[in-house]
């Protein structure tokens, strides 16, 4: 189908304007002075910011992409984005805070940081950085692929998709590694209100251009297709599987690189903790862009690809400006979201595996330097893994989640449970992925995602070999600030 000139025009100046005000956020030099400041801001940004730039970071073009896409081709099982983005900000209200404080006082910028710290060990930390990192570059990419379709919708007939996409990638690169979290943080901003304004107008016009009102579209969804709005009780992708996933996606959401980047740019706990209150709000579009799904469904001509189901659903819709607006959301919320996780794999590989393993004696300024420049080695990997595998992309995602949550207990129960060993958690880990990954490549399930295999294995293992190693537990600073709750309040006074 033929792009429209108008949308392409429309979206270009507005995806090049903020890039361009990217590089405008980094032009004082102090934002690239540090890692620390460079990666997460000096940790100087207020609730309402972090609410943006977390927003940014984690409601990608893969998002709204996806879940009409899943909402198009398998009904209600879109819906498990929902109660996931809940449990993940639930709990989030109760560690995320702590997980803050120790960084604040120790300029701990990654996971695999404060794992080293935690538990005096250099193995468990490379192990979360290599996991990181490695889960990383498939989600990259599967931004890079919601560029790469709203541009072949939009840009048809007009221009060199892959071309442009390159170059789009490489700009965020560019800015990302002159800013840092300064230039995805500024125009997050822009990327938030158009998701608002944009997303919301969709879901209210839609149903009425097409079906004379939301009342119309869901009678005519209950009457004529009724197995969308229900989850299958039997089969690979059931309610077991919905539970499981919205379970495991809940608990690895903030152990993803880009998600803690986030969260430690906060200025302070209380910061987090209206963070996690307020975050779902973002779930009101969710709710809505699953129905856009629903609509594309009726609308489009049967066979259409799910993977174009809801930019299809707004060519078919709009004339090119309100095209243009549309396309220029989801552009940005794919390109805005690379540049957070680049930053995030950057951070991961230049400290946990670099500084660590490779050149331990490395000057603060040569590895600003190195951290920074690991942003073009990261997309452009998840640019040539991305052309080579395109169809590979949102089975890894999926598995990136599962891979992903196995680091859950080396952070989040070391918080609080003092006596945890590094062995019982390097174990834990280790047997969790390899749980994992053969549950996925077996096709062993059982009808239940198979994070949730290897994060139970994980923990039994965890849970039955500590009490061997806790004798070999020996305190620590972070140990000492972690469970005396004075402690680590007069150091956060003492850092202030």
């Amino acid at each position: 189908m033929q792009g429209n000139l108008t949308a392409l025009l429309i979206t270009s100046f507005i995806v090049l304007t903020v890039i361009i005000i990217g590089f405008i956020a980094g032009r004082d030099k102090a934002s690239r002075s540090s890692v620390e400041e460079w990666s997460v801001g000096g940790r100087r940004f207020g609730a309402l910011l972090v609410w943006l730039l977390v927003g940014a970071d984690l409601y990608t073009a893969y998002t709204f992409l996806g879940l009409t896409s899943q909402a198009y081709s398998s009904g209600s099982l879109a819906f498990f984005a929902i109660p996931y983005t809940i449990i993940a900000f639930f709990i989030s209200y109760f560690f995320l805070p702590k997980l803050w404080k120790v960084s604040k006082i120790h300029k701990l910028t990654t996971l695999a940081d404060y794992a080293k710290l935690r538990f005096n060990s250099r193995l468990l930390s490379l192990l979360i950085a290599v996991v990181g990192v490695l889960m990383l570059i498939p989600y990259i990419d599967l931004q890079l692929a919601g560029i790469q379709d709203t541009l072949r919708v939009a840009g048809t007939g007009y221009i060199n998709i892959n071309v442009v996409v390159i170059l789009s990638f490489f700009l965020v690169a560019l800015y990302t590694f002159f800013s840092g979290i300064k230039g995805p943080t500024y125009t997050a901003i822009i990327k938030d209100i158009l998701i608002w304004v944009i997303m919301l107008f969709l879901v209210v016009s839609i149903p009425i251009i097409h079906f004379g009102g939301w009342g119309s579209m869901i009678s005519k969804i209950v009457t004529e297709t009724p197995e969308l709005l229900t989850i299958p009780t039997t089969g690979p992708r059931g309610i077991p599987w919905f539970l499981t996933a919205s379970l495991v996606s809940g608990l690895a959401l903030f152990m993803w690189a880009h998600g803690i980047t986030g969260v430690f740019t906060a200025k302070s706990s209380d910061a987090l903790r209206k963070n996690a209150i307020y975050l779902p709000l973002y779930n009101i579009v969710l709710i809505l862009v699953v129905f856009l799904g629903f609509a594309a469904f009726h609308v489009l001509p049967e066979g259409s690809d799910p993977r174009f189901a809801l930019l299809n659903l707004i060519q078919v819709s709009y004339g090119g400006v309100v095209q243009g607006l549309a396309y220029a959301t989801i552009a940005l919320a794919s390109l805005i979201p690379c540049s957070i996780m680049a930053i995030g794999a950057s951070n991961l590989f230049a400290n946990n595996i670099y500084r660590d393993f490779i050149n331990p004696k490395v000057s603060p300024a040569k590895l600003t330097m190195i951290t920074r420049s690991m942003v073009f080695v990261v997309i452009g990997l998840a640019l040539i893994f991305g052309m080579l595998f395109p169809t590979a992309l949102v089975s890894l995602q999926l598995m990136g989640v599962s891979g992903m949550v196995q680091i859950f207990p080396a952070i989040v129960f070391s918080l609080f449970w003092k006596n945890q060993t590094k062995e019982a958690t390097i174990i834990g880990l280790i047997v969790g992925l390899v749980v994992t990954f053969t549950a996925s490549g077996t096709g062993m399930t059982f009808g239940i995602y198979e994070g949730f295999w290897g994060l139970l294995a994980n923990v039994l293992a965890l849970i039955i070999l500590n009490p061997i190693f806790v004798k070999r537990v020996k305190s620590n600073i972070v140990m000492d600030q972690l469970f005396t709750e004075q402690n680590i309040e007069v150091e956060l006074r003492k850092n202030a």
